[in-house]
């Protein structure tokens, strides 16, 4: 078992405005090199966590440790300048009256040539030596993005805290950017805290995931656990369309058109939702081209009449009406197929691939992102 101190350690941070909590008892820690990502909507209290432990924003309550050390709780506070802590925001930042080198050697101290050396050495891993002496008027956007991150890593910061740094890049180089971005980081290996509301963005980038949803974090884990093993409904539809049949719990299972499911642990008559993403929904023309005795995994097939179907670019988009209650279900398949509306299919679902959860009794309408209904 590993005994080494987090680079970040973030305990029980709270933090009000007029009286509603905008971050609610959240605690994260970051290892040296480990990239960790704040995953939510709009408004459920990311920027607010990472400007809190920038320093910017002071906490209600709780505290903020660094390499095992106390940098902020409510009375004792080390100011952002001595954190060690860089940051990369949306809005590059950069001083448009300063070269490009100046900018990077903008918060470097020391003899003249070690700054130089130090600017040339992370210009050249962003691919931008060339430019040393160019103005950030005369870069593209991802060219000055690279220059940012050269300018936040020079100091050598043991934190790096971005806030949706790649939102202002075009679709075309977004990748490539977040990609070579990474590899710096971890080259640097600097603990990294990224905050993002897209999925693939943090599926992409995260050794770990931590999913806000209003001020709380509601699941922790690594990309493949948190996706395949969702901690509840609004977990699983944040990082993609799901399908939802419902159903009650009899003698430990619930009965569906798609066949029995197992409900270990839920008590007779538990309201029940089966989850389940487009992708793991199988279409065949006939019962699930398996004949009348359906394979264990993928249960009974039941029919669908199709509404709509759709080419996505790598993947074709099936919506279907459901016979058995009218309800309607999406399908995918990773290629061209686009039966023609009132095509009669039918569907069999991946028994390894579902969610069986209780339903919750709410209060309030909450939209699949958790964010309370107007």
């Amino acid at each position: 078992m590993s005994t080494q101190t987090p680079r970040l350690e973030v305990r029980n941070l709270s933090r009000s405005y007029d009286g509603r909590a905008v971050v609610d008892d959240v605690s994260l820690t970051v290892m040296p090199g480990q990239v960790t990502c704040l995953l939510g909507p709009s408004g459920c209290g990311k920027s607010t966590t990472l400007r809190a432990i920038a320093g910017v924003e002071m906490q209600d309550k709780g505290e903020i440790w660094i390499d095992g050390k106390l940098v902020c709780d409510t009375v004792h506070r080390i100011p952002p300048e001595r954190r060690s802590v860089g940051m990369m925001f949306q809005d590059f930042a950069l001083f448009p009256h300063l070269s490009v080198g100046e900018n990077v050697a903008f918060g470097l101290s020391g003899p003249r040539a070690a700054r130089r050396a130090r600017v040339l050495d992370l210009l050249g891993r962003v691919e931008l030596e060339k430019y040393v002496d160019a103005f950030p008027h005369q870069l593209s956007g991802g060219e000055q993005q690279r220059v940012a991150l050269a300018r936040a890593l020079a100091p050598r910061p043991r934190i790096m805290l971005m806030d949706e740094p790649f939102s202002g890049l075009d679709n075309r180089l977004r990748d490539e950017i977040r990609d070579q971005t990474l590899e710096v980081l971890k080259d640097e290996g600097t603990a990294v805290l990224l905050v993002t509301h897209e999925p693939d963005e943090a599926m992409r980038m995260a050794d770990e995931i931590a999913l806000m949803r209003a001020g709380r974090i509601v699941q922790r884990g690594a990309p493949y656990n948190i996706y395949n093993n969702p901690v509840d409904k609004e977990a699983a539809a944040f990082f993609s369309d799901i399908n939802v049949i419902h159903g009650n719990v009899k003698n430990m299972q619930v009965e569906t058109p798609f066949g029995l499911f197992l409900t270990p642990g839920m008590v007779d008559g538990t309201d029940v939702e089966i989850i389940i993403r487009p992708q793991h929904l199988k279409m065949d023309f006939d019962r699930g081209g398996r004949g009348p005795n359906p394979t264990p995994r993928d249960g009974t097939a039941a029919r669908g009449t199709v509404e709509r179907a759709r080419f996505m670019g790598s993947e074709s988009l099936v919506e279907f009406v459901m016979d058995f209650d009218g309800s309607r279900l999406k399908a995918t398949v990773p290629a061209v197929f686009l039966p023609a509306p009132g095509t009669p299919l039918w569907l069999s679902m991946r028994r390894d691939r579902c969610f069986v959860m209780p339903c919750r009794v709410q209060s309030r309408v909450v939209d699949p992102y958790g964010r309370a209904a107007e």
